[in-house]
């Protein structure tokens, strides 16, 4: 099959010249106990892939990047239940062992096989599928390697999801969406009137505004650097638009909130724009950060207005969520009209064109692209 593999990371951009992704035929083993394989028909870019191809964050190489993707099932492994050839899935890029501590206590994003399988480059029973055209082994990205057309993945990572979702937003739902209206609903707990700003306006940022205006947040901020994307956070329910290019972002967001927001959501995996999400929020107010800056940054804040005011901050990892849970009801959401995620979507491309796409990535000028395959 073709596949997109990195072999090397800190290209020098533009990466449509430099090449990063190499677009190669691999080989695919077929499905071990437990693990399915799926016909790849749409593959999201993410940050998360980007910052695996800048450096900033570390995956054994050579990698099969790709982590948010649906697929149609096209082969059954031994012992694999609750799905059936023909079913539509969207990819979990966390699997769940549903055996150790987290997964019983209903956190199976911190499940701990899952984590030391993604670290290792493997799948969930610390095995690998994957071998380039000179039979050497690659390593799985997240558990899923989206960026092919075909994907193994365990079991656990596959959720059915309707048939008739086009697999370009279908797609969305396996990171963006999760991650960003699982960080409000999940993690945050976000009631209605309690107020939020959304720092980063990229599709996890984009996905917890649409999914604070869902839970009737008022008043609603976004943050951001590109005027574009504020003019469309505007249009999917932002009462006050901040272009974070100008003044002391954290005073801007108390004037326009009476003091600062119950709940600031953090989405740019920036340490500094953490501290500003932090500084926006009012006594006894919650700040999530969803996004995942480079293994050496750091993060300070006064340790007193912990106790005396009261504030929290809390880690989002894909949203807190339950896959086989959250997915269909962001899923029922978008079809009553709640969550309009299409409006991420703003570039569809070939997988030889993926270089380029992440390019449009890193300048900020895409919000979600998807690789659709025929």
């Amino acid at each position: 099959m073709r596949a997109a593999v990195l072999r090397r990371t800190g290209a020098t951009a533009p990466y449509a010249a430099s090449r990063p992704l190499a677009i190669e035929t691999v080989q695919l083993q077929p499905p071990g106990r437990g693990e399915v394989r799926v016909r790849v028909r749409a593959a999201g870019l993410c940050h998360s892939d980007l910052s695996v191809i800048d450096g900033s964050r570390p995956r054994p190489l050579p990698m099969l990047l790709g982590h948010e993707a649906t697929g149609e099932v096209v082969e059954l492994g031994e012992g694999v239940s609750g799905l059936r050839l023909g079913d539509q899935v969207v990819f979990s890029f966390v699997p769940m062992c549903g055996h150790c501590d987290p997964c019983a206590c209903g956190r199976p994003v911190l499940c701990e096989a899952g984590a030391a399988a993604n670290a290792a480059g493997t799948l969930l029973d610390g095995g690998a599928r994957l071998r380039d055209a000179d039979d050497a082994p690659l390593h799985h990205h997240l558990g899923v390697s989206g960026f092919a057309e075909y994907a193994v993945v365990s079991g656990h990572s596959a959720v059915r999801i309707d048939a008739d979702l086009p697999p370009s937003i279908a797609a969305l739902f396996g990171c963006a969406v999760m991650t960003g209206v699982g960080a409000v609903v999940n993690t945050a707990g976000v009631r209605p009137g309690e107020s939020v700003a959304v720092f980063g306006l990229g599709g996890v940022g984009l996905s917890a505004l649409l999914g604070a205006a869902a839970c009737s947040a008022w008043p609603l901020v976004a943050v951001d650097v590109v005027p574009d994307k504020l003019a469309l956070a505007r249009e999917l329910g932002a009462s006050h638009c901040i272009d974070a290019r100008t003044g002391d972002v954290a005073a801007q967001v108390r004037e326009a909130t009476g003091g600062g927001v119950d709940h600031a959501i953090e989405t740019a995996g920036d340490e500094r724009v953490l501290a500003a999400a932090y500084a926006a929020t009012r006594r006894g107010g919650c700040t999530v950060t969803v996004g995942l800056p480079a293994p050496d940054r750091m993060f300070s804040v006064p340790a007193v207005g912990l106790v005396a005011e009261e504030r929290t901050v809390k880690g989002s990892y894909m949203g807190s969520a339950v896959p086989r849970r959250d997915i269909p009801r962001y899923i029922a959401l978008h079809r009553a009209g709640r969550l309009p995620v299409e409006r991420l979507l703003t570039h569809t491309l070939a997988l030889d064109d993926i270089n380029a796409g992440f390019d449009r990535l890193a300048s900020g000028e895409a919000i979600r692209q998807v690789v659709l395959f025929d």
